[in-house]
């Protein structure tokens, strides 16, 4: 039989819990989790899966029937931390998931977007977007400010974040008129920066507040420098400009880069900055006489050239000043040491070649660049000379592709009569003007080898009709002409604006349409003509009354002028199947004349000038 004192202990050890081991941790207690759900950031999701980790483990330390169980508070929580994380982590993708994006997040998305356009676009798409583009992005895409401006430059120190989001920066000049484009945050009274007590040494001050911006400005595009009247030059910001990358574009507009001064660079050609993103280069002179050199070079714009070695387009604009004594910038040493092989449209105007060397340098030069598109050339006389003096010649297959050509008709002569192994594809061709004499010869005899490719001839100007029947001869597969002004009208003076003098008499115009409708018959292809006015003059208020009241009711005087221009614009429509846009008879107004083809009847209406 068994022992009663026996059972009596194993009774007394089943109600009695067995004492914990020495050494062994004490359970703690389960944490208390907040369950109010608009407490939890719906931006963070690192946070709300903590959260869930702790609610989660606290569950099988509880007592009896709560274990593994959530309270109904709890269960809410749950289901909307879920909401926050399954964004960022869930099977499939939610359609709300970019506004779902932290802040940070966002702001790096639109940081990759450079047009205003798109930012705007972005921004209208929802609050939550339209919170973070405004403030940081759409207002700091472009910058427009006077060097003066000193609480603009010192906001952009200060928030260097904001800093990096201007893509487009221009710089005013002190005495430009036009509105600044800043940001509407900036207060008028930033910092004491702009404080007057330092007079003599505000210049100084606008130069560093100046450079100290750009420096911040890791990821601009675009430069635009046009402070012709004030002590800050572009030498002080240049070699800020060198140390950013990713600018792409930069134009100056300043006299100051035409002076003998050079701009100094390392002795070490190893050590000069490269800005390797930098395609677009566009260098004027202004009209202004302040900073402009007697004797005026081109140093300092091939020592800032020597920085950019996949330049795309190049400018150079400099304007001259006759009367005061001023020569032209020299272009010898650029043709002879510029290099670019992606270089595609370049603009020199008003540059000379000043000794044979620099002619065979510019020969050179031209032979170097194949890759040639657009060509903009204004030497004067001297790179065609046609008096016995030193002439340009260009070597064989020089500007095989050349698309575009502006330049006066010995250049032009040059160039069209330069062998190439393959036909330029020249379309577009300006600035030449005919004078009626055998020099036009060999720019009639260029134009004629590239009669399959040219659409568009400018002239500046012409002699005598005949030059533009010679003309069509060459080039009968012209869709637009534009013959300039005749040389005997350029001899006269310009009247005023709104003068009547600016009308062509009705005479000249009768016996014009029967002769130039004879001249561009030829010109099966042409669709816009511009030179010559074939339209009487029309008050706005008989217009009106032709499209609401019957012709009858008019003036014989504007009936005759009406039914003129109707014969007009039949007998031109006639001639020419395609022609559509001619001349308005006053040039000032900014309109054209429209030719507009209903069935058998044709029309003619105003309209706006739109440059092609």
């Amino acid at each position: 039989m068994a022992n009663p004192n026996s059972r009596s202990l194993q009774h007394k050890s089943r109600s009695q819990p067995a004492p914990l081991a020495k050494g062994r941790p004490r359970q703690r207690p389960a944490q208390s989790v907040d369950t109010n759900i608009l407490s939890y950031d719906r931006t963070d999701p690192f946070y709300a899966i903590n959260v869930l980790r702790k609610l989660l483990g606290s569950l099988p330390s509880r007592i009896g029937g709560c274990q593994f169980k959530l309270t109904p508070e709890e269960h809410k929580l749950t289901l909307g931390l879920l909401t926050i994380v399954e964004p960022f982590i869930g099977l499939s993708p939610s359609r709300r998931t970019i506004t779902r994006q932290p802040t940070e997040i966002l702001d790096g998305i639109m940081f990759y977007l450079d047009n205003k356009r798109d930012l705007l676009s972005l921004a209208l798409a929802c609050k939550r977007m339209h919170g973070v583009i405004f403030p940081r992005h759409f207002e700091y895409r472009v910058i427009r400010a006077k060097p003066s401006s000193l609480r603009v430059w010192n906001h952009l120190i200060v928030h260097r974040s904001l800093a990096r989001n201007v893509r487009k920066l221009e710089i005013m000049d002190e005495r430009s008129a036009e509105p600044e484009v800043v940001p509407s945050g900036i207060m008028t009274t930033d910092t004491d920066v702009e404080s007057s007590d330092d007079e003599l040494g505000m210049h100084v001050k606008q130069e560093r507040l100046l450079v100290a911006a750009i420096a911040k400005m890791s990821s601009l595009r675009s430069f635009q420098w046009s402070c012709n009247h004030s002590p800050v030059a572009i030498d002080a910001v240049w070699p800020t400009l060198l140390k950013c990358q990713s600018i792409s574009e930069v134009e100056i507009n300043d006299n100051l880069v035409f002076s003998s001064r050079n701009v100094p660079l390392p002795k070490d050609p190893q050590r000069i900055p490269v800005m390797r993103d930098l395609k677009t280069v566009a260098v004027h002179s202004t009209r202004h006489i302040y900073g402009c050199a007697k004797n005026p070079q081109m140093a300092r714009i091939n020592g800032m050239l020597t920085s950019c070695p996949n330049l795309e387009t190049l400018n150079i604009d400099y304007e001259h000043r006759r009367g005061q004594g001023q020569q032209k910038p020299t272009a010898d040493e650029f043709f002879l040491c510029s290099r670019w092989s992606g270089l595609r449209s370049l603009s020199l105007v008003n540059l000379r070649c000043s000794t044979v060397h620099g002619l065979d340098a510019a020969s050179t030069f031209f032979a170097s660049h194949s890759n040639l598109e657009v060509l903009h050339l204004d030497f004067g006389g001297e790179i065609g000379s046609t008096n016995g003096g030193p002439r340009l010649t260009l070597e064989p297959n020089s500007l095989p592709k050349l698309r575009e050509l502006h330049c006066n008709r010995e250049v032009a002569s040059i160039i069209l009569s330069c062998p190439t192994d393959m036909p330029r594809p020249l379309e577009i061709l300006r600035g030449v003007r005919l004078s009626n004499s055998p020099r036009d010869q060999p720019f009639l005899a260029g134009v004629k080898s590239v009669t399959s490719s040219l659409k568009r001839l400018e002239l500046d100007g012409y002699n005598d009709i005949d030059d533009i029947k010679a003309l069509v001869e060459c080039a009968p597969k012209l869709t637009y002409l534009d013959i300039g002004k005749k040389t005997s009208e350029i001899a006269v003076q310009q009247p005023r604006r709104g003068d009547s003098s600016t009308k062509v008499s009705p005479a000249n115009i009768a016996s014009n349409v029967m002769e130039w409708g004879q001249v561009l018959e030829s010109l099966s292809e042409l669709v816009t003509f511009h030179g010559v006015k074939f339209f009487y003059e029309v008050s706005s208020l008989t217009l009106a009354t032709l499209s609401s009241i019957h012709p009858a009711s008019l003036a014989p005087s504007e009936q005759s002028r009406v039914r003129k221009n109707d014969q007009a614009a039949s007998f031109l429509a006639y001639k020419c199947p395609k022609l559509r846009r001619l001349d308005h008879w006053d040039e000032a107004t900014g309109k054209v004349i429209v030719l507009l083809r209903e069935a058998s009847d044709v029309k003619w209406d105003i309209r706006r000038s739109v440059k092609a």
